[in-house]
């Protein structure tokens, strides 16, 4: 890539990229900037919320790995990004799978298949992306945090792999048949701001809604997906860029209903899914905007 500016995110599953970050990739691309998506797998275990394509699921005949690899190509079309890969190839690491614990996380299930993520030798997926770091040389990278958002594993394994990757390519000793070392100079992770989720969970029990986010109250405990907004450095603005968040997240039906709270209702609104955070754990930071956050990923480069 030649672009001035080049992001590279690192997401477990097709669709976590619009999710968290639909509406940046969808501005960046929009301004020229090298956007490169890294899917470590390709969800095969995941929730089919279509009753007519139930028959995908991996309990029963299967196949649902091979159907989203299409709904995250028609999604990344949308967002304007051409540049999406699966980690090592498609297939190459499989979906592990999870299950939820009491209290509220998601966490390993009872059964993991054997070539799942979570059970691969860290060195394996981090080479792999080591492959993409020094081919790309990106400026950015964006991945979650070591509980993975929510706690599930693939999330918490993408990390890991992420930041080790990373970390690796820099080295100038390091595996040299796998590309020139490449230093990324930023280095993010998602965030859900705190004050934000306050403020709208707020806006929701006033209005008399108490099943969107049940069990969350606005001065109550949040879960560990919600970030302290002390630690969120960046907020990139993405009104200009929303709408096509949520036709790119309608791409991955599959995964979310037409009709539920990912687009009805306070908690899409499209407001709630405009805005984009993220906390800098690698660089400098840019300078700051009124409200105190980043505006620009690549701002101080």
């Amino acid at each position: 890539m030649t672009s001035d500016h080049r992001l590279l995110l690192v997401h477990a599953h097709p669709d976590d990229e619009t999710i968290n970050n639909g509406a940046t990739m969808a501005r960046y691309a929009d301004d020229g900037a090298g956007v490169t998506l890294v899917t470590c797998t390709a969800g095969e275990m995941g929730e089919v919320l279509v009753p007519d394509l139930a028959y995908l699921a991996y309990e029963e005949k299967g196949g649902l790995g091979e159907h989203r690899r299409g709904e995250l190509e028609e999604a990344m079309k949308v967002l304007g990004v051409t540049d999406h890969r699966f980690l090592g190839g498609f297939g190459r690491f499989h979906d592990s799978g999870m299950a939820w614990h009491e209290d509220g996380h998601a966490v390993a299930g009872e059964f993991v298949p054997d070539n799942a993520f979570w059970n691969a030798d860290l060195i394996e997926p981090a080479d792999e992306l080591v492959k993409v770091i020094r081919e790309v040389r990106p400026h950015v990278l964006v991945t979650y945090d070591q509980f993975g958002g929510y706690g599930h594993p693939d999330h918490i394994q993408a990390h890991r792999v992420a930041m080790y990757g990373a970390q690796l390519a820099a080295a100038p000793s390091y595996r040299l048949e796998l590309g020139e070392p490449h230093d990324i100079a930023k280095i993010y992770w998602t965030a859900m701001s705190e004050s934000r989720m306050r403020a709208s969970l707020r806006e929701l029990r006033e209005a008399g809604d108490t099943e969107t986010f049940a069990g969350m109250e606005p001065d109550g405990k949040l879960p560990p997906f919600v970030t302290p907004d002390e630690l969120i450095s960046a907020r990139v603005d993405g009104r200009a860029t929303v709408e096509r968040k949520m036709d790119a997240l309608a791409k991955h039906a599959t995964q979310v209903q037409a009709d539920g709270p990912f687009f009805s209702g306070a908690e899409s609104g499209h407001s709630w899914w405009a805005e984009e955070f993220y906390r800098l754990v690698k660089g400098i930071p840019g300078p700051a905007g009124a409200d105190g956050f980043e505006e620009d990923l690549f701002a101080g480069l």
